[in-house]
């Protein structure tokens, strides 16, 4: 049986944007979808019903929220002391797998940076007695894996300044310590040639989200792409991530 899962940022609680933002779900025929920035409960009813996925799930003022086509057997939310946004933990039923949502702080710049290397191990040790089984963790990370590099002059002007306020340079560290931990990019190691930028998508030229899951697992992850569909440039300012796991 396959798990067709989809991570997605709807930008802004994704007020105004409901038909296209559904359009594009549909268009995945995902099982499961993780959104970022979805602070509107409102909207995401209107998607679950919009997309058929009957199963869904926010928390005012938190980014996580989700949509299920089938009933889920556990959902939590949980927010480490240090992290500016809860992650999710979602457990589809009767299935291998579980989901972590994330969504890491934003801004490009060193400090935020070092903010983001405390989430991540805030988190990490949050799921630990789940590390050995199968699972993900799925989600905008707002950071830049070791050795892709980043247009600086294609940020707006104020983050330009935050860079330069930075040094001039950002040490990336916070996917180096996922995959230190024992995580596979999946992206990466099924596609190795392509870039797979995500953000923005009227210009991409970054890739902010990414899909781990443990080294022993990745021969479970038969397909993980950047997802684009017809109106995926009006629904969002990031394209999302489609995945498969068996």
């Amino acid at each position: 049986m396959t798990l067709r899962l989809l991570s997605y940022n709807i930008r802004y609680g994704g007020s105004g944007r409901e038909a296209a933002l559904a359009s594009v779900i549909r268009a995945a025929k995902p099982d499961v979808v993780v959104l970022q920035e979805a602070t509107k409960p409102r909207v995401v009813e209107q998607l679950s019903r919009d997309t058929g996925l009957a199963h869904w799930g926010t928390r005012p003022g938190e980014s996580l929220g989700y949509l299920a086509q089938r009933p889920l057997d556990h959902v939590e939310w949980r927010k480490p002391r240090v992290s500016r946004h809860a992650f999710i933990e979602i457990v589809p039923a009767g299935g291998a797998w579980r989901i972590v949502g994330v969504h890491l702080s934003a801004v490009h710049a060193a400090w935020t940076e070092e903010r983001r290397r405390y989430e991540l191990r805030a988190l990490l040790l949050a799921i630990q007695q789940h590390q050995h089984g199968p699972h993900v963790l799925v989600g905008d990370f707002n950071t830049v894996a070791p050795g892709e590099l980043v247009d600086f002059t294609k940020l707006p002007g104020r983050l330009r300044a935050l860079v330069w306020l930075s040094g001039g340079k950002i040490r990336w560290k916070t996917i180096r310590g996922v995959l230190d931990a024992g995580y596979v990019d999946s992206f990466r190691s099924l596609n190795p040639d392509q870039v797979g930028y995500t953000f923005p998508t009227w210009d991409p030229h970054v890739r902010l989200d990414y899909l781990f899951v443990p080294g022993p697992c990745i021969n479970r992850v038969s397909r993980c792409q950047v997802f684009s569909a017809n109106e995926v440039c009006e629904a969002s300012d990031h394209f999302p991530l489609i995945a498969e796991l068996s």
